[in-house]
């Protein structure tokens, strides 16, 4: 999970043996730790179902230990939701702050920045592999429904954003209905990267989402 902040791992010596001594992290490292495991767990193709024994397994602590920082597996994956959400919608507001007021009234700029978020999108999910399977759900079948319910909402602010960004574009060409026509091209291009998603975690990883993404991109922004 290469997006998410990595421990700088020291050795601590003993002045008399100079012996490594075993520090115990801070309990907010610990939680760090502990959702860096459960995403490189669902990086692994063919894992259905990550339990807290066989994370704290791979942790080397126990299931209490886990239950110190987390009350539930639930709030574990809500930690590596908080973690899709954050980083998502920052780089969607950096592509929009890098659109200056000029270059917003310019012909197809709401697709060229639309293009740049579906971009984005893919090269995040073939960074964070393991995220993959949170975001299409694949990794929440078994777990609470509010989960599913949550990323859903992810997917409809993306959704609103394309429409948002398209609007502008469908009324400088002269569409009699440019909310409607802004509304049916975010469906489809939401629709895409649901699917290339989808398809990159189904496929063990190996169908990757960017592939031909220029191409499908030209087709439904014109």
């Amino acid at each position: 999970m290469s997006d998410l902040v990595q421990i700088p791992v020291q050795a601590a010596t003993d002045s008399k043996t100079d012996a490594p001594v075993r520090k115990r992290p801070k309990p907010g490292e610990r939680r760090v730790q502990i959702l860096q495991t459960l995403a490189a767990m669902l990086e692994q193709p063919g894992a259905e179902r990550v339990t807290t024994a066989a994370l704290a397994a791979r942790l080397d602590v126990s299931e209490a230990a886990l239950y110190r920082h987390f009350a539930s597996k639930a709030q574990m994956f809500e930690g590596l939701i908080e973690f899709i959400e954050q980083t998502v919608f920052s780089l969607i507001n950096q592509i929009a702050e890098r659109e200056n007021a000029a270059a917003s009234t310019e012909p197809g700029a709401g697709a060229r920045q639309v293009a740049r978020m579906v971009t984005m999108l893919m090269q995040f999910a073939e960074k964070n592999p393991g995220m993959t399977r949170v975001m299409v759900g694949d990794a929440l079948v078994f777990e609470n429904e509010r989960l599913q319910q949550r990323m859903n909402q992810f997917f409809d602010k993306i959704e609103s954003t394309f429409r948002q960004c398209l609007r502008p574009d469908s009324g400088a060409s002269g569409s009699a209905t440019p909310s409607v026509d802004a509304q049916v091209r975010a469906s489809a291009l939401t629709a895409l990267v649901v699917g290339r998603l989808q398809r990159y975690a189904r496929s063990g990883f190996k169908r990757l989402p960017s592939e031909h993404l220029d191409a499908s991109l030209a087709l439904l922004l014109g």
